[in-house]
């Protein structure tokens, strides 16, 4: 029961990929731009949930969903995953979104 959380997000951000693959939207079009601009992303997103830790204000819930493997205190391994699918997913949209407002502009 403790992967349940983690394979949920794995499957999301597979799917994701897939379908940016699927349509060479951004890991399709330049994978290695890509990947820096993730890398980057969840590195300054982990960056915030430590100092949010640091801080007191952020916590790690405590449920039979997560696989309870901590990389520092209050700081679950899903939440890198989660980290990434969140930057894979905006820059999908993003240049999915660029994408069909240049066919709308385009006779």
């Amino acid at each position: 029961m403790g992967l349940v959380y983690l394979a949920c997000l794995v499957v999301a951000l597979a799917g994701v990929v897939t379908l940016d693959l699927r349509h060479r939207l951004f890991l399709g079009a330049a994978p290695g731009r890509a990947l820096v601009v993730i890398a980057i992303g969840v590195c300054f997103f982990l960056a915030w949930d430590i100092a949010g830790i640091a801080l007191g204000v952020f916590f790690r819930g405590d449920t039979a969903f997560m696989t309870g493997i901590l990389l520092g205190p209050e700081l679950p391994i899903e939440e890198v995953v989660f980290l990434a699918f969140l930057c894979e997913l905006t820059m999908v949209l993003v240049v999915g979104a660029e994408r069909i407002l240049a066919a709308r502009r385009t006779p």
